[in-house]
Formats: C-alpha cells, structure tokens, sequence
C-alpha cells in the first residue's frame, strides 16, 4: 500500500472511530443505498428513510449494521467507565432480575 492509500485509511479509519451517521457509514464503506437496499431485500427509498430517521428500532439498526458486515454494540458511558448491555445479543436467564427498592 502507497504512503498516500495508506493515509488516506488511517483517516477512514479514524473517522469511523469517531462516530458517524448511517449515510456517512454506508459512503465510508463505499456502499451505495442500492447496494444495502439489496442486502437487506427492501427497495432503495426504504433505506433513504431509515438513514433519514433520527429514532428506530434497535432490530432495524441492528439488521443496517449487520447488512453494512458490522455487529451492533451498544454501550452505556459512566464515569468509572463503559458497560456493554446484551439485553439485544444475548438471551436473557431466568433470575437475573434486579431487585427494585
């Protein structure tokens, strides 16, 4: 890889660190609507529309991320530090209810 190409990852990359909106992830991976549209198997307008939405469902973000060929995370930041929450990824067991005061 060139000095330039290799640069010009880096910057990709740390970009894609930094936070993006669906639309600019989809463009980082040089994937059109088109293209995640047929991925998902819905048309391209569907996809407009969820890049144009502020709210969703966590399933479709997590069916976009995944048609992307990434995996949905969601963590909470605390000030002691980050707490990864499975709830969406990991089915739950019986008794791992918190006790409410």
């Amino acid at each position: 890889m060139s000095p330039g190409a290799r640069g010009r990852a880096q910057a990709k990359a740390e970009q894609m660190i930094r936070g993006m909106a669906l639309d600019e992830l989809r463009r980082a991976l040089d994937l059109t609507q088109e293209e995640l549209a047929r991925r998902l198997k819905v048309k391209q307008p569907a996809v407009a529309k969820i890049e144009s939405r502020a709210d969703m469902y966590v399933s479709t973000l997590k069916s976009v991320i995944e048609a992307m060929g990434g995996t949905l995370e969601i963590r909470a930041a605390f000030p002691h530090g980050d707490v990864r929450i499975t709830h969406f990824t990991e089915p739950r067991t019986r008794g791992t209810r918190v006790a409410a005061d």
